[in-house]
């Protein structure tokens, strides 16, 4: 595969990819064997249909167009591997001609990428950071996260209340017939944590061991599974046990059975360094993505429109991913919201430009310092994936990564990452409450344009 890039307008390229004439027939071939597998074709097996003899019966070009559609995916993503381009959005192809016999394919892809920046001051800059405290109040509620982890349930004669536990059968029916799902045996329900359906907390708060109790409830309407969504039903349910919890007394017999201390004052101590550890790097962190947006602030970095609204499309779709491994469908998840995906992408633009004007100028940083990184580096980034995965080690992680062309996406997302070093290490902390107070302070340089835009004397007449 040749590739050869082409800078266009507005932070758009466009990549111009030939496929060489061997690996297009190699593809050709493939698809058609795949295609006489399906094919009676008389004097030859099912599935024995020789390749030749399918670009026959079919015609060579509905093979070559069939083809296309499954490989064009795997050469659109080596074409940008092989030109060193990160894409942002989708991309527009264009194969402007089907390859004769023996010939190459020659394709074009056009795509928005990242922006590039122009440096103002990356050095020194004085960014706000947390003086970090730890409140009295995380530590108490760490430990009693603790206690109720060590509670127990004891059995009580009276009637429940919210925080009780009850022991139940139930049984439920639609409209008078039973179904799957609706019928449990000793199931334990927490009066106040909403564990079954809306409904069942109110009608047996206040009941007893030996009561029984008809709940009417409505499945919600995204409820899973479906065939049950929007349904009324019916459950007859038999108490019990009422259980209370008890929760152990804070004291120095707790601190030995939680852990490996002997007092409760060890543990406190061990619970506040711990929250303390955790409040230090998010204000470590913090403080790094303030030193690189005030580097973005001095910078000067330009973002088309159209490629805001690609990034943030890009992010809702990273949402979208997740809420799905996580078996919560989209569509879902926006009634709850009672938002439109639309107005999603619209609510992520504002974070879309901010990322992409850090990458540009974490880039133009990373240019500037001359950064690298090297082939023991990108080894070492890869150890801990190596040791979660049984039977590789870093090295022959690296190794994949260079057959398939990505390890250019690991080392210049390393690059990045080592140009935000240079500006957090170098930036001055100064305490955030000052740092917040410089930033609402009005200031001789800044005045304001007549369509309300902030401007400085450096960017000429206002309004240009």
């Amino acid at each position: 595969m040749k590739t050869s890039v082409k800078e266009l307008a507005d932070s758009r390229v466009r990549v111009d990819v030939d496929v060489e004439a061997s690996d297009v027939d190699r593809r050709l071939e493939r698809t058609a064997r795949g295609l006489g597998s399906e094919l009676r074709v008389p004097g030859f097996r099912k599935g024995k249909v020789p390749a030749a003899v399918v670009m026959q019966r079919v015609g060579r070009e509905a093979v070559m167009e069939e083809a296309l559609r499954e490989a064009l995916p795997e050469w659109y993503e080596r074409a940008l591997l092989d030109a060193g381009i990160t894409p942002v959005g989708d991309p527009k192809l264009d194969v402007s001609a089907l390859p004769g016999e023996g010939e190459p394919l020659s394709f074009s892809i056009e795509v928005a990428v990242r922006p590039k920046g122009r440096l103002g001051g990356y050095r020194g800059l004085e960014v706000g950071k947390v003086d970090v405290e730890v409140p009295e109040d995380a530590v108490e509620a760490e430990l009693e996260r603790m206690r109720e982890g060590f509670a127990s349930l004891r059995p009580v004669e009276r009637a429940a209340a919210e925080g009780d536990f009850l022991l139940v059968d139930y049984h439920g029916v639609i409209d008078g017939e039973p179904f799957e799902g609706g019928e449990a045996h000793d199931f334990l329900l927490e009066l106040g944590a909403e564990g079954l359906l809306e409904g069942f907390d109110e009608a047996l708060t206040g009941a007893s061991a030996g009561d029984e109790r008809e709940v009417e409830v409505r499945f919600p309407d995204e409820y899973r599974p479906e065939r049950l969504a929007g349904k009324d039903a019916t459950f007859k349910v038999e108490v019990k046990e009422v259980r209370e919890k008890q929760l152990p007394d804070l004291d120095d017999d707790f601190a030995v059975q939680a852990s490996e201390f002997d007092t409760l004052d060890e543990l406190r101590a061990d619970v506040e360094s711990k929250i303390r550890r955790a409040l230090e790097q998010r204000a470590d962190d913090d403080f790094r993505q303030s030193a690189v947006d005030a580097a973005v602030a001095e910078a000067t970095v330009e973002v088309p429109d159209d490629v805001v609204g690609a990034r943030a499309t890009e992010m809702w779709e990273r949402v979208e991913r997740s809420l799905q491994a996580r078996g919560i469908a989209p569509e879902t998840y926006l009634r709850m919201q009672n938002r439109s995906r639309d107005e999603l992408i619209a609510d992520a633009r504002p974070d879309a430009e901010q990322a992409l004007k850090r990458e540009a100028v974490l880039a133009a940083v990373a240019d500037e310092e001359r950064i690298e990184v090297s082939d023991e580096e990108l080894v070492e980034s890869l150890r801990h994936t190596a040791e979660e995965h049984e039977g590789t080690t870093p090295e022959k992680l690296l190794d994949r990564l260079r057959s398939q062309g990505r390890d250019a996406l690991l080392r210049e997302e390393m690059r990045l990452r080592k140009a935000a070093d240079v500006i957090a290490d170098s930036a001055k902390p100064i305490p955030k409450q000052q740092a917040d107070a410089r930033e609402k302070l009005w200031t001789p340089e800044k005045e304001r344009g007549p369509e309300g835009q902030l401007w400085t004397p450096e960017q000429g007449e206002p309004g240009r």
